[in-house]
């Protein structure tokens, strides 16, 4: 009987051990990911004002710098870096009665002076060191067009 006794013991603890080794392993990224708030881009209208979005004429793109530094990023050779993103909004932060009804917002924003745009919900990897960031939005009104009056949109960049 004891026999059988330890043969069980040894075989659950193989099993506790490969059940640790199966599991993906959560780790946490050491290190900051600072966000410093520059320009507030400008929303214009297109001639039909359907349309509001900082890359209209006259329209211009808000500005953001992001200083990553992750021990893992530069240890791991960029394993475990930091992501960069700029959802759109689903409403206005502020807006006329009837602004937001209708309404779909977009962003698109651009690393580094890169002139491609990267759609805003799409992370971007970003390694070590500073870069800076260009964000542009465009709240679409369909159907009808925008009542006059002040818009505000609020762009959320994230460091994850």
């Amino acid at each position: 009987m004891r026999r059988k006794r330890n043969a069980n013991s040894r075989t659950l603890l193989a099993m506790a051990a490969l059940a640790c080794f199966c599991h993906p392993a959560q780790t946490a990224i050491i290190g900051t990911c600072t966000i410093m708030i520059g320009a507030s881009g400008t929303m214009k209208s297109n001639p039909s004002i359907n349309i509001l979005g900082s890359k209209q004429a006259g329209g211009s793109s808000a500005g953001a710098t992001i200083t990553a530094s992750s021990l893992l990023c530069t240890i791991l050779n960029l394993l475990d870096c930091y992501s960069v993103s700029a959802p759109a909004p689903i409403a206005f932060t502020s807006a006329p009665s009837g602004g937001d009804t209708d309404v779909t917002f977009a962003t698109v924003f651009r690393l580094d002076g890169s002139g491609v745009d990267v759609p805003g919900s799409s992370p971007q990897r970003v390694i070590n060191g500073t870069h800076t960031i260009q964000v542009d939005l465009t709240a679409t009104k369909s159907p009808g067009i925008f009542p006059a009056g002040n818009y505000q949109g609020t762009v959320t960049v994230r460091c994850e």
